[in-house]
């Protein structure tokens, strides 16, 4: 897997389904999201670098 942006193929941003879960990557927990309807559209962050979505509010 890598990360990385590209072209959209013409797809409008509510085509995609989103998740988000937390996974291990390299020996630690990452929280990482993904567009699930695409290959290799997803983004990572180091777990305890990840904010609480009740603190977004």
């Amino acid at each position: 897997m890598s990360a990385g942006t590209g072209p959209n193929d013409g797809r409008s941003e509510t085509d995609g389904e989103t998740l988000a879960a937390v996974d291990e990557l390299d020996g630690r927990p990452h929280l990482v999201v993904a567009d699930v309807s695409r290959d290799e559209a997803w983004a990572a962050v180091e777990e305890p670098a990840a904010v609480a979505l009740e603190e977004w509010a």
